[in-house]
């Protein structure tokens, strides 16, 4: 009896025991919960590093499901895809957190706002695609990339991303697509020779050096190696240099390219200002050639004009000079002939005009030193020579200075921003050259990248591309702002998105402020997309005197109050909130009154002329932010992460609604 007894308080004791343990490890502890899967574990540290505006809907409740969170999959219990796309996701990619998936195949962070270093991805050690583009990823290649033998994708660009390209990639011999375009990477290219190798970019760096001959390099063309200056070799049909010029020393003349092709493929040093007598007898070529050129397209100007007013002579003359010429439409039947030349006549005058505002730009190098420098190691597909030539039209004139349509004789069409002198009178040209190669620097798909940059003596030039579909003033208002209509709401919602994108890279890649935000600033690329210029300009300037009232509308009231103080992050967001109000109403900033917010929608409403229920919350959404934006006090303001993160928001909720829509009118 008493060993039965003993039997059972041994087996109670085993019993309490467990079941003490198992009180420990669901326990909380300041690690990790060891109960949680060890996937869902990472996931969630994930998610605590990298979603700091709480877009993933990840938690420690439903962890025992975590592979029905959303863009994730699994097989037999473990994560083997993440695709977190697009969900602006605004924080760091951790170490030990994704890293930790030993299973996974594929992961995707791609087009969201993760910033700071790559980690080390050791531990992915079945990953087979890795798309981490369009980020603000910066550092260098992880070592531990050329671990990943599995490794097929990798997809790195469109970000900060600095140093060399690794030449241990080359041993990724199941590599299948691989592109590192759009970030600063320097040095040469790795002998990268997979025969796999299908898709492959480097595009938009700092690279130098002669390409690799190799059998997998040799399938791409000059696209895949673009927009890298120092490159060269047989693979761009561009010669290397034998020997390194001495800094400073030009490079010898060479003939111009004799078509854009052969453009592109030139590249070299900085010109230069030669300090010999060659470099002096250079000049004087070049003063004589502007001279000359100067005379000849006088010449053309006086020519045009007595052109024009002969015609117009004869356009008056009386119908029996006409008959004598031939002109007599009863007698001849030349009353087409007779129409084409007033229309001749017409385009002759708007020509002339056209020329007269060009000459000024031709000539504004005439007789100066001057280099035109060539930002984030663009190409120099042409130089101030071919600049100077180029038949240029005169777009606008702003606060910052005067904007013309330049065609260079390679076809290549450039915008050319001549900034006011007076505006920047205090601007060394140290401070300006330091400040340009900052702002140069900059490249996103809403930025109207600024490519080169000129300055002799009190001439500064800035060469943009240039964008086809004009302002977003001009789409708003028209040519005649009384008879504007406001733009349709989808399309409110993706300019407005394109600019905060946009804003957002100068504010928190940069730490830089656009300063002059307004809609003329806004251009429409080829797709329609909403890109940003004149960018950062106003630190180098004195205010403006003589602004109109729409540009005074767009200020923050610290800037007007405070005798014109410095342009600030939060003072973009103003003028951004003013900006979407003119999109919305389609009414120029002067005309925004200062309402309550709701008394705002009101107005809003009134001045679209809203009359579906639908539109009138979409409307309302985005007013809200809109008057966030406009608040008085600048402390109060957004960040312009937040405001992108409630149009994203905004725009989700439009999806959403659409979805709905869409699937109950199937259904009916």
């Amino acid at each position: 009896m008493v060993k039965r007894h003993s039997n059972y308080f041994l087996l109670f004791s085993v019993a309490f025991y467990c079941h003490c343990s198992f009180l420990v490890l669901c326990s909380p502890s300041p690690g990790k919960n060891l109960l949680l899967p060890s996937d869902a574990s990472a996931l969630l540290d994930f998610k605590s590093k990298a979603d700091l505006r709480n877009k993933l809907r990840f938690s420690p409740k439903t962890s025992f499901a975590f592979c029905k969170w959303d863009g994730v999959q699994c097989s037999d219990s473990r994560a083997v895809k993440v695709v977190i796309e697009s969900r602006n996701l605004g924080g760091v990619f951790a170490p030990a957190t994704l890293t930790q998936l030993r299973e996974l195949r594929v992961l995707s962070l791609r087009n969201n706002s993760l910033t700071g270093p790559i980690p080390d991805l050791s531990g992915l050690v079945n990953l087979k695609v890795l798309f981490l583009s369009r980020n603000y990823f910066s550092g260098s290649v992880p070592p531990s990339v050329s671990t990943l033998h599995r490794l097929k994708t990798l997809d790195l660009s469109y970000n900060m991303l600095a140093g060399p390209i690794p030449d241990s990639l080359s041993g990724l011999d199941r590599l299948y697509y691989l592109r590192l375009d759009f970030n600063r990477f320097n040095g040469s290219v790795p002998p990268l020779n997979q025969s796999s190798l299908q898709i492959f970019n480097v595009s938009h760096n700092v690279l130098t050096g002669a390409i690799p001959v190799t059998p997998a390099l040799s399938r791409f063309n000059m696209t895949s190696f673009a927009l890298n200056s120092g490159l060269c070799g047989e693979i761009i049909h561009k010669e290397c240099p034998s020997t390194r010029p001495f800094f400073g020393q030009p490079t010898p003349n060479a003939p111009p390219p004799t078509s854009a092709a052969a453009l592109r493929q030139t590249a070299g040093l900085r010109d230069g200002v030669a300090l010999s007598s060659k470099g002096i007898m250079q000049k004087h070529r070049r003063a004589a050639l502007v001279i000359g050129f100067s005379l000849g397209v006088s010449i053309v100007v006086i020519s045009l004009i007595c052109l024009a007013f002969a015609v117009r002579k004869h356009k008056r003359s009386p119908k029996g000079e006409s008959t004598k010429m031939g002109l007599d439409p009863s007698v001849t039947g030349n009353a087409e002939a007779v129409m084409r030349i007033a229309e001749e006549n017409e385009e002759l005058e708007e020509k002339v005009k056209r020329v007269q505002e060009g000459k000024q730009l031709q000539t504004t190098a005439a007789g100066k030193s001057g280099s035109l420098v060539f930002c984030a190691g663009e190409a120099q597909v042409y130089t101030l020579d071919q600049l100077m030539r180029a038949s240029a039209e005169l777009l606008g004139k702003g606060t910052m200075g005067s904007t013309y349509k330049a065609v260079l004789d390679s076809r290549l069409i450039v915008t050319v921003k001549r900034l006011d002198g007076g505006r920047l009178g205090g601007t060394s040209q140290e401070m300006f050259e330091g400040h340009m190669e900052s702002v140069g620097g900059l490249r996103h798909p809403n930025l109207v990248p600024l490519r080169a940059y000129f300055q002799a003596k009190e001439e500064r030039l800035l060469i943009y591309d240039y964008q086809p579909n004009g302002s977003l003033f001009s789409l708003i208002h028209g040519s005649k702002p009384a008879k504007a209509k406001p733009l349709h709401w989808t399309s409110c919602l993706k300019i407005a998105e394109d600019a905060a994108q946009g804003l957002c890279y100068i504010h928190q890649a940069w730490r830089l402020v656009h300063g002059n935000l307004k809609s003329s600033n806004v251009l429409l690329g080829s797709d329609f997309e909403a890109c940003l210029t004149d960018y950062c300009l106003v630190a180098l300037a004195t205010p403006s005197p003589d602004e109109d009232a729409n540009s005074i509308a767009y200020k923050a009231p610290e800037i007007l109050r405070f005798d014109h103080r410095d342009a600030t992050s939060k003072s973009d967001v103003y003028s951004f909130g003013v900006l979407l109000l003119e999109l919305l109403t389609g009414k120029h900033p002067s005309q925004h009154p200062n309402l309550t917010p709701d008394d705002m929608i009101s107005w809003a409403r009134s001045a679209r002329d809203v009359e579906d229920n639908g539109e009138t919350n979409q409307l309302e959404m985005l007013l809200e932010v809109a008057v966030a934006c406009r608040v008085a006090s600048p402390e109060q303001r957004p960040t312009m992460w937040q405001v992108l993160k409630m149009i994203q928001e905004i725009k989700e909720v439009v999806l959403m609604e659409d979805d709905e829509f869409n699937s109950s009118s199937g259904n009916s």
